[in-house]
């Protein structure tokens, strides 16, 4: 079974993307409500290409990581942070959130960055062993942070550094 390849997006891939993030969205990871048609264009000014990393399986898109600044602030620079991170169902159990963990690791090290960090709901179990398994640890918890299908659910902080 091939590896996936991971590789910066492309503006080609919009449609792609949207259509995988329609495909896989869940109250298990996302606090947005359940994407419905007129759909919004997935890439936008503050959401560009550049941002994106895409992981392809047998020349499919199979998915993609979000990589942006934790803040605008210059004294905050050395941090990244996931805000995004999505597996088409057909990619899943094939080792494509690792690979785009790993990607973003290097993206953000390329980058000049010391730490990357990322937050996730408390009851997305798969996802923060995940994240614990490639070395982000907790750093906080906001408890009950959000309201989703009538149950208040933490928010997550996790974070690791870059440098070790």
């Amino acid at each position: 079974m091939p590896d996936p390849h991971i590789r910066p997006a492309r503006h080609i891939d919009e449609a792609a993307l949207a259509e995988l993030d329609r495909d896989v969205w869940s109250p298990v990871h996302s606090v947005q409500p359940r994407p419905e048609p007129p759909f919004a264009p997935f890439f936008d000014p503050a959401n560009p290409p550049a941002y994106y990393l895409v992981a392809e399986l047998d020349g499919r898109v199979a998915g993609y990581l979000r990589l942006v600044r934790a803040t605008r602030l210059d004294c905050n620079n050395h941090v990244r942070q996931i805000q995004g991170l999505a597996v088409a169902d057909h990619a899943r159990g094939r080792g494509v959130a690792r690979a785009l963990l790993r990607a973003a690791m290097d993206e953000s090290r390329r980058q000049g960055a010391r730490r990357l960090t990322l937050r996730v709901l408390g009851h997305n179990t798969p996802a923060r062993g995940l994240y614990e398994s490639e070395g982000f640890a907790v750093e906080g918890i906001l408890p009950g942070e959000f309201l989703l299908g009538g149950e208040y659910v933490d928010d997550v902080l996790m974070g690791r550094s870059l440098t070790e």
